[in-house]
């Protein structure tokens, strides 16, 4: 199927779908927030959100994609208990400003990715749906990494070998697994549904 077919079937779907989709995304990502453990050796919890993430933006491709995380941003910025579940920190702008901070704010750019490459026709085929997955994951650990090395509290004094200690090598084992089963879902479900955007 080539791009402009592709397109095609794009107009076809209804703005109200679109809208719903969008939304859909976006609450899909505040319940897998909820579901969290926290680990006693770093701040940042263990979630399904990203996994959600990158998902949404290959089934949304990348504006939508993007948008559902701008929204669920937004949401948890107005005080909505959007984010995952915090003893130290509140909802709200503050969990922005925190350690796991970084990771929030790639999701955007991350679900914009992982959609410019499931439209490329990443997601037909399993191992490029991992590929596509594993850059949009990429983009998470890079805006978390960043954050926990230069901006979070105790960045002064936090080296970038300790931010990795804290925020990827604990966790990027379990993501890589989720991503292998997500892109298992993504040419199916392509065949089958088409995309929204």
């Amino acid at each position: 199927m080539d791009a402009a077919l592709v397109s095609a079937e794009a107009t076809n779907v209804s703005t109200p779908l679109k809208l719903a989709a969008t939304l859909f995304v976006m609450v899909a990502t505040a319940a897998a927030s909820q579901i969290s453990v926290p680990l006693p050796f770093t701040p940042v919890p263990f979630t399904f959100q990203p996994l959600v993430v990158l998902l949404g933006g290959a089934v949304l491709g990348p504006r939508l994609g993007m948008l559902s995380q701008v929204c669920y941003l937004v949401a948890g910025v107005a005080g909505l208990p959007v984010f995952a579940v915090s003893p130290d920190l509140p909802q709200g702008m503050a969990r922005l400003l925190g350690p796991t901070g970084g990771y929030l704010m790639a999701y955007p750019f991350a679900a914009f990715a992982t959609g410019v490459l499931a439209w490329r026709a990443f997601d037909r085929r399993y191992l490029t749906s991992v590929v596509a997955m594993t850059i949009g994951l990429a983009i998470v650990f890079a805006g978390g990494i960043t954050w926990l090395t230069l901006f979070a509290p105790g960045a002064d004094g936090r080296s970038l070998q300790t931010a990795l200690r804290v925020g990827f090598y604990p966790f990027v084992a379990a993501d890589l697994m989720k991503i292998c089963l997500a892109a298992s879902i993504m040419p199916l479900a392509w065949r089958l549904l088409g995309r929204i955007e």
